[in-house]
């Protein structure tokens, strides 16, 4: 079973509706529909924004579902000049750019477990592979491989932007990944981060989001549909 967690309840209903022998179960108020998408069965969920919805969101759906693997789809803001509005990215690691306890002696980014210390949650090179693949394909939007860097902040100022990718050579910033990455790594449930670029460093920064959440789930629908017949 794959296990999607989407960052847009647009993007979720669009993959809903191409799923069969759905059913639908509800867990501390988020809605969980499986079911067939393609060849593969699958659990979709949207999870809200931030990092304590996608954390939370991560931990129920793999206790209660056990997923092979997990993919979280979503959009993200670009921090670097290649990238622009509805490009696709795929993660090959995520972080927490906003864990900060360098007051401790810690390097900003970096999470303290009891049996060791991380800034960076790999994802499966597997899956990262296929998505990135597929996302080539897609028209009118080239494919980027690289870091993600998430936050409970919308970073919205192209100098903030520029620090993310200075200090942790991320490619797009968003509010989810880095949590869900963290909990499957935890878990040790394979992941992968897929995102649609909202706006990058220079343009694009005041296009209309219906208009683009709509162009933007259609492209992760494509990406990910395209995933399940694999």
């Amino acid at each position: 079973m794959i296990g999607i967690i989407c960052a847009m309840a647009i993007e979720a209903d669009g993959l809903i509706k191409k799923m069969t022998d759905t059913e639908t179960r509800t867990i501390a108020k988020l809605k969980f529909t499986k079911g067939k998408l393609g060849n593969r069965e699958v659990v979709v969920v949207v999870c809200g924004i931030g990092k304590v919805n996608a954390a939370m969101c991560a931990q129920l759906m793999i206790c209660e579902y056990k997923p092979e693997f997990v993919i979280n789809s979503g959009v993200a803001g670009a921090t670097n000049e290649e990238v622009t509005i509805l490009d696709m990215v795929v993660a090959t690691e995520v972080l927490q750019h906003d864990m900060n306890a360098s007051a401790l002696g810690d390097p900003i980014g970096e999470i303290d477990f009891p049996d060791e210390h991380r800034t960076f949650f790999p994802c499966d090179e597997e899956i990262s592979d296929k998505l990135y693949e597929i996302c080539k394909g897609v028209d009118g939007s080239s494919a980027f491989r690289g870091r993600v860097a998430s936050g409970d902040l919308f970073v919205s100022r192209r100098s903030k932007r520029e620090i993310l990718r200075i200090r942790f050579d991320a490619v797009a910033c968003e509010m989810e990944g880095g949590a869900i990455g963290h909990v499957c790594y935890r878990n040790e449930v394979p992941f992968c981060v897929l995102r649609t670029i909202s706006d990058d460093l220079d343009k694009h920064k005041g296009m209309d989001f219906i208009k683009f959440a709509k162009l933007a789930s259609e492209k992760s629908i494509e990406v990910i549909s395209r995933f399940a017949e694999c």
